[in-house]
Formats: C-alpha cells, sequence, structure tokens
C-alpha cells in the first residue's frame, strides 16, 4: 500500500514507473475506491481510477527565500546624474512638412575629473552642461548639490 502527494492509500498490483508518472495497463485491476484518486505525480498530474484521463494539478511550492529579480547588467542610462537632463522629445519636420516624433539625447561624456578632497581622478559620465557647471562651480559643490556620493565612484 503505497501513500500519494493527497494522502490517498493507493494497492499498485504492477503498475510501471515511466518518468515521474504512474501508468497502469487496462487489464490489470486495483482495489481503490472509486471516488479516491491513483497517483499524483511529482509534475503535477493526477490520474482517476474511473476513465484514466490525466488531470492537471499542481501543488504550491513552498518558498524557501523572499523572490529576488534575477540580476541584470546595468545599464548606463541616458541621464546626466549631477544636472538630470534627459532626452527630450521632438518633432522632425521635413520639407513637406510632415512631423514624425524623435528624440534629441543629450551630450553625455565619459570624463576623468579631478576630486580635490580625494586626491584622485573621478571617472564620470555627465553631460557637457554639467561640465562647465563643474568648472565654475567646482566638484564637491556640485555632487553636494546633486546628492552623489563621489566616495563610491
Amino acid at each position: 500500500m503505497a501513500t500519494t502527494a493527497l494522502g490517498v492509500g493507493v494497492g499498485v498490483g504492477g503498475g510501471v514507473l515511466l518518468g515521474n508518472s504512474l501508468c497502469f495497463r487496462k487489464t490489470q485491476q486495483l482495489s481503490i475506491s472509486k471516488t479516491s484518486l491513483v497517483s499524483v505525480s511529482e509534475i503535477g498530474f493526477v490520474t482517476s481510477q474511473l476513465s484514466g484521463i490525466r488531470i492537471s494539478y499542481n501543488p504550491p511550492k513552498p518558498l524557501s527565500a523572499p523572490f529576488s529579480p534575477a540580476l541584470q547588467p546595468v545599464i548606463a542610462r541616458r541621464i546626466c546624474p549631477f544636472t538630470g537632463k534627459k532626452a527630450n522629445r521632438a518633432n522632425k519636420v521635413s520639407f513637406s512638412n510632415h512631423k514624425t516624433k524623435k528624440l534629441q539625447f543629450v551630450n553625455l561624456q565619459y570624463k576623468r575629473v579631478w576630486w580635490e578632497a580625494g586626491k584622485r581622478y573621478v571617472k564620470l559620465r555627465l553631460s557637457t552642461k554639467a561640465l562647465k557647471t563643474i568648472e565654475k562651480n567646482g566638484l564637491d559643490a556640485v555632487a553636494k548639490k546633486a546628492g552623489i556620493d563621489l566616495r563610491k565612484k
């Protein structure tokens, strides 16, 4: 007498185990009441004794750890971290005055900037407008105003 995942006692008189499911030939007889289920496989199928039809059954899986999204590569966004500038939606106007939507991206540049407080260079991706602002006010003042921690970079 075997016990299935649903707790139903099953008397198997020569059942054949194929993969993860239990299959019975039509000539074999089972000693089970007509209302009970014959087998529950690990892949989630239930076989009924009356007609032999496989009924889909998906048992709930226990959560071992909270859901964490898959790690994705860091994609450099087209936004300046210092000024907050991002792409602008505009119309591209043809000679026939036909207007189509387009994006005007920010002029972002990778730049090594000397950080006086840290006594080292910091590689940043910033807009040319932010570069002019850094030259005017200094890197520490602009980073503090934007809320950027330069120690991490």
